[in-house]
C-alpha cells in the first residue's frame, strides 16, 4: 500500500480552495460584463460606490457587494482610506469590450448558462441521450455577441487574407455560403465589403436567422440572404465558389455528413474555410493549453450533448486538429492548411480545397 502523502494532500486541498474562489470570481465577472459594470469601473474609477452605481444605473448595495467580491479576487483595487474602487488598465485590457475578441469576462458568461443545465445533464449521465438547443435559451445571444466582436476585429483585414486569392475572388464576384451562420454577422460584413459577390447563410435557429435578416435589411444589403436549413442535408451541388464555417462543425449532430455536403456544394477548385477550436486530438496533447479545462467543460455541457440530442456522434468541442484534418480529407477536401491569426487565439483556421 502506498504511503499517504500528507503534504501532497494539503497542497491539493489548497488548490481546490483556489478553484472554488476562481469559479466564484468567474460568475462575478460574467455579471460585470452583462451589466457593463467592468467598463464603468475602468472608465470612472477611482470612485466611490455611489458614483459608480449612478454611472452604471444599478443599485448601490448590489454593486458594493459585487465590487468587494472582485477586490477579494484581485481584479479590482480598493483604497480603504479614501473609499474608492478602481480597475487597473492592465486588468481592464482583457475584461472590457474595448479589447474586442479577447474580452474574457464576456466568455465567462457562458459558465452561467452552462450552470443552468447541470441538473438535466446529471440525468443524461445516468440514462444517456443529450440536451437540445431548447435547454439553452441564451445560447444564440451569447454566441452572437462573441462572434460579432471577433468578426469586427479581424474578419475582413486578417481572416480573408488567410485564404489565398479570396479577396480578389470576392471582389470580382463569387458565390459564398456560410454553414451554421448564427446571427449572420460574418455574412453581412462580407456582403457589405464585396457587393459584386452573392452570400447566403444557413442555420437551424429561426431566431438567429431572423436576427441575420434584420441586420441585412438595416444595412440595406441586397446580396445577402439567409435560410433556416439543416446543413446535414444541405442538398447543394457545385453551387458555391467558397464555403465558410465559423465554429460550427464540431457541434453538428453528423459532422461527417455536413463536411461531405460542403464538398459537394463547392464548385471544382472551390475553397472551404473552417474556423474551429484550437486544440489537438487527445487530452494528453492539450495539457499545456491554458483553457483546456474550460473547453472540455463547454464540450460536456453544450457541444457534445446537443449533438447527442440529435442522435449524433457527440464529436465534442475538443475534436482537435488531427481529427479535423482527417475528416476534411475523408469528405473529399484536399490540400488542407492549418493557420492561426493574431486576433483569435482560440481557433485554428483550416483552408481546404475541392479538386478541380
Amino acid at each position: 500500500m502506498t504511503d499517504f502523502d500528507r503534504d501532497a494532500a494539503k497542497a491539493f486541498q489548497r488548490r481546490m480552495v483556489g478553484v472554488m474562489n476562481d469559479a466564484s470570481l468567474g460568475l462575478l465577472l460574467g455579471i460585470g460584463d452583462e451589466l457593463g459594470l467592468l467598463e464603468v469601473l475602468a472608465r470612472t474609477g477611482p470612485a466611490d460606490t455611489a458614483t459608480l452605481a449612478e454611472a452604471a444605473g444599478v443599485d448601490e448595495r448590489y454593486l458594493r457587494e459585487w465590487l468587494d467580491g472582485i477586490v477579494a479576487g484581485d481584479v479590482a483595487v480598493y483604497d480603504a482610506e479614501a473609499g474608492l474602487y478602481s480597475l487597473p488598465a492592465e486588468r481592464a485590457a482583457c475584461l472590457t469590450p474595448a479589447d474586442g475578441p479577447v474580452n474574457l469576462a464576456r466568455s465567462l458568461k457562458m459558465l452561467t448558462m452552462l450552470a443552468g443545465v447541470e441538473p438535466d445533464l446529471r440525468e443524461r449521465f445516468r440514462h444517456g441521450g443529450g440536451l437540445g438547443y431548447e435547454h439553452y435559451p441564451r445560447f444564440h445571444a451569447l454566441m452572437a455577441e462573441e462572434a460579432a466582436a471577433t468578426h469586427d476585429a479581424g474578419l475582413l483585414d486578417i481572416v480573408v487574407p488567410v485564404v489565398p486569392g479570396l479577396h480578389e475572388r470576392l471582389t470580382e464576384g463569387a458565390a459564398l455560403a456560410d454553414i451554421g451562420c448564427g446571427s449572420g454577422h460574418a455574412v453581412n460584413l462580407l456582403a457589405r465589403a464585396y457587393p459584386a459577390s452573392r452570400f447566403v447563410g444557413f442555420d437551424l435557429g429561426e431566431e438567429a436567422i431572423a436576427a441575420a435578416r434584420a441586420e441585412a435589411a438595416d444595412w440595406g444589403l441586397t446580396n445577402a440572404s439567409f435560410e433556416v436549413r439543416d446543413v446535414a442535408t444541405l442538398g447543394e451541388e457545385a453551387a458555391y465558389d467558397v464555403v465558410t464555417a465559423f465554429d460550427a462543425i464540431h457541434d453538428q449532430a453528423f459532422p461527417d455528413r455536413v463536411l461531405a455536403g460542403i464538398a459537394t456544394s463547392l464548385r471544382p477548385g472551390g475553397t472551404f474555410l473552417m474556423v474551429d477550436i484550437k486544440a489537438e486530438s487527445g487530452v494528453e496533447n492539450n495539457l499545456g493549453l491554458p483553457w483546456a479545462t474550460y473547453l472540455y467543460t463547454l464540450s460536456l455541457m453544450h457541444c457534445m450533448t446537443v449533438s447527442l440530442a440529435g442522435g449524433g456522434a457527440g464529436l465534442g468541442t475538443v475534436w482537435g486538429r488531427q481529427t479535423a484534418v482527417r475528416m476534411l480529407e475523408e469528405a473529399g477536401l484536399t490540400d488542407v492548411e492549418v493557420n492561426e491569426v493574431r486576433t483569435d487565439p482560440f481557433n485554428y483556421f483550416y483552408v481546404a480545397r475541392k479538386p478541380a
